[in-house]
Formats: structure tokens, sequence, C-alpha cells
């Protein structure tokens, strides 16, 4: 019930905060709420057996693993 009714606004909330943040130059949050907004719509593609959305956003996680490791190991 959670994941139908408030997952899908939250995650889509999160993407857009980091996508702004992306545009307003704000790093490395924008990273942080991008990805969490990308693992509550892969979660959501997954509870809903959609593959478009699964392929979607689930190909963005290993993107995000590499720009946080990024932030944490290559500095």
């Amino acid at each position: 019930m959670f994941i139908k009714k408030y997952l899908k606004w939250i995650s889509t909330s999160l993407v857009l905060a980091g996508i702004l943040l992306t545009n307003l130059n704000i790093y490395p949050i924008n990273i942080f709420l991008h990805s969490l907004g990308v693992v509550g719509w892969t979660i959501t593609g997954f509870v809903s057996k959609d593959k478009a959305i699964l392929t979607n956003f689930g190909l963005q996680i290993p993107l995000f693993i590499i720009g946080i490791n990024k932030i944490f190991l290559i500095r």
C-alpha cells in the first residue's frame, strides 16, 4: 500500500530535487537525493513488475554508485 500510494511521489520529489540541485551546481547533495529517488523508483518498478521502470531506474543505480565512489574514494 505504501509503495503504490507514497513511494512514487517521494521518489519523484527526490529525483526532481536532485536535478534542480545539479542545475544549481550544488554538489554532492544532488547525487545523494537523486540516487535515493532512483532507488525508490526501482523498488516501485520491481513491486509493480514494470520492466520499463526497472530498466530506466535500475540501470541508473550503477552510475550513481560510480559517482558516490568518486566522492568518497577518489580524491
